[in-house]
């Protein structure tokens, strides 16, 4: 039968069965009605060759045991799958839920927020943009109601404050995306000043005080999912020991098999897992809103400390304070979200465990306990400590210890932690205790409840993990409880169940495998110069022996100096100068010398007479 044959007989199968519950008054999901199929089919009790097309009378023959099946409201069996097909559908995570939260926010705002960044408003328009953007902040914040007006006053007096409308022109010219931005930070603004108003006494009377109904919903939350796993253990070690009496003495078996205690075990222990798993959030919300009050209540003294009673402050310093209020109150509203959700999955998984209290009312699992010794799960692992596998008794099995073995509480435990020997032979979902030693086998890793059980899984794992596989076909709600989805790839998860185009027959095993090896294995020797191309070679060895018969010329012209730029640099004089220790200067006197009798006389011959009147130099 090729896959599309195989996909439009699914498709028939699944609305028949579909009809015939809906005609018996019973509306099934075909998510489970898809799962119950592939179940049917799975279980070798039925006869079905997953490996072969399915006849006429065969796909009658199927849609009667699915119809008897799903109408089978006292078997736990189905219970716990209806509840493994609820968790998988409605379940999400911390970040998952987040995610999807935000999305379905920005998916509300997108018609305002795609108003405020498309219009180009006149003059007289402007007003009615701003209080658009009023109302994105309003929304966004979540703080208040858009129809009460002292809440709608708030918001605009806060936006004011720091985007006043006379901006809006500014704001119009921005890119969209810019806008959006803007719009982003003004909403963060906004909401921490409101907060800081409520904290001063000033405003706020709208917002709900969310890290006090945290501070009293989770432990409340808490310890509603604490109590119903107390009692998920306890009606798991009660089932455990009824299931071990019924082993040892054939007339306790001829007594209690009417009960299917057997699948009542298996839906305690989905239901234990699941508690587990919003138990875990729980706490982890704990501790998230505990650090949030602290650092909420650091960063509000902080903005008193900044602002006090001044009249004009920085915004550098406040407005990243604001922001940070902001924040941390959208954690507190994620944190309510979140605890919402949990508290929602709670009450829902209890009614898929309600079966139990039908099945074996109190009064008659207390009388059939009488002279049966209940033991828990920690008393089963404290009766098995001290005892430890024997390394030597096994020459080609490999065992992990504590003391051996790096990260050993991370260790990924097959079976849910479950006893791997327990499940196959027994049909019980014994607590496996680590210390007597994990064996790795193929890979994967696989603990027991006792050194016995451990012994005798070692000498054949391959045999007692065929036979695990064998009861999960049996119980296909094993499948999910003991994490057996790598064995059973063509039993579709619940998720993509909902796309019915999956296959009635096996699929064909495929891998996609690859080997790569190194290209360089000693430190890389690469030649640069090297051609591989002949060509190339050829090309070089022509163009040298061409260049030895070349001469190169070259002339300048008076023309051609012009063309060139020249370019010269050169040091300037520098003015240069020297002092003496000491000034002097000298005075020389001035020579008087006088000349008588040069005109001459009475007497022919003239006689003159040289007088010197200079004055000596050592008068001076």
């Amino acid at each position: 039968m090729s896959c599309v044959q195989a996909e439009s007989v699914l498709k028939k199968i699944v609305r028949k069965i579909g009809q015939e519950c809906a005609a018996r008054g019973q509306t099934i999901s075909e998510t489970l009605v898809v799962f119950m199929v592939k179940a049917v089919v799975l279980d070798p009790r039925n006869d079905f060759n997953v490996d072969q097309t399915l006849t006429k009378k065969d796909v009658q023959n199927l849609i009667q045991l699915c119809v008897t099946r799903l109408l089978d409201t006292t078997n736990p069996s189905l219970s716990t799958i209806k509840m493994q097909v609820y968790f998988d559908m409605n379940y999400a995570n911390r970040a998952e839920l987040l995610s999807e939260q935000q999305r379905v926010l920005e998916g509300r705002l997108a018609p305002v927020v795609r108003d405020i960044t498309d219009s180009r408003p006149r003059v007289q328009e402007i007003e009615s943009v701003y209080q658009t953007i009023v109302s994105y902040v309003l929304l966004s914040s979540g703080l208040g109601s858009p129809t009460d007006i002292e809440v709608v006053r708030e918001v605009t007096a806060g936006l004011q404050s720091v985007f006043p409308q006379r901006e809006m022109i500014t704001f119009i010219s921005l890119s969209k995306k810019k806008k959006e931005q803007q719009l982003k930070n003004l909403a963060k603004l906004v909401t921490g000043i409101r907060l800081y108003n409520k904290e001063c006494g000033k405003g706020g009377s709208s917002i709900d005080d969310l890290p006090a109904i945290l501070n009293e919903s989770i432990p409340s939350a808490t310890q509603t999912v604490d109590e119903r796993l107390n009692t998920c253990h306890r009606l798991a070690h009660q089932y455990t020991a009824l299931l071990e009496s019924m082993q040892e003495d054939q007339h306790r078996y001829a007594q209690l098999s009417s009960f299917k205690l057997k699948e009542a075990l298996f839906n305690v222990r989905q239901y234990e897992a699941f508690l587990c798993i919003l138990l875990s959030d729980a706490i982890t919300s704990a501790q998230e809103v505990e650090k949030m009050n602290v650092q909420f209540a650091g960063t509000m003294e902080q903005l008193k400390n900044t602002v006090q009673n001044k009249v004009s402050i920085d915004t550098k310093e406040v407005f990243p304070l604001f922001v940070a209020l902001s924040n941390l109150w959208s954690g507190f509203q994620n944190e309510i979200l979140l605890l919402s959700f949990l508290t929602n999955m709670t009450n829902n998984l209890q009614q898929f465990s309600e079966i139990q209290s039908q099945l074996i009312p109190e009064e008659v699992l207390t009388s059939l306990l009488e002279g049966v010794t209940v033991k828990s799960d920690e008393e089963r692992i404290r009766e098995t400590t001290g005892t430890r596998v024997n390394v030597s008794d096994f020459k080609n099995q490999e065992w992990l210890f504590p003391e051996t073995t790096d990260n050993f509480d991370q260790l990924l435990i097959q079976y849910h932690g479950f006893c791997a020997h327990a499940i196959g032979v027994k049909g019980l979902t014994l607590p496996g205790n680590p210390a007597i030693g994990i064996l790795k086998h193929k890979e994967r890793c696989y603990v027991f409840s006792s050194k016995e059980a451990a012994y005798i899984f070692a000498q054949d794992p391959d045999k007692f993990i065929q036979l695990n596989v064998e009861k999960a076909k049996e119980h296909a709600e094993l499948i999910l409880l003991l994490e057996l989805n790598h064995q059973f790839e063509y039993l579709a998860p619940y998720k993509q169940a909902r796309n019915v185009g999956k296959y009635l027959m096996k699929q064909t095993t495929k891998c996609d495998s690859s080997t790569q090896t190194d290209t360089h294995i000693l430190p890389p020797t690469i030649v640069t110069s090297y051609e591989w191309n002949e060509w190339e070679l050829r090309r070089k060895a022509i163009k040298l022996a061409n260049l030895r018969r070349k001469l190169t010329h070259a002339m300048q012209t008076d023309l051609s100096h012009m063309r060139r730029e020249n370019s010269t640099q050169v040091y300037l004089p520098k003015d240069v100068s020297t002092q003496t220790k000491r000034d002097n200067s000298s005075n020389v006197p001035r020579p008087q010398i006088f000349l008588e009798g040069l005109r001459g006389g009475s007497s022919p011959a003239t006689h003159m007479v040289k007088v010197d009147l200079t004055r000596p130099a050592e008068e001076n």
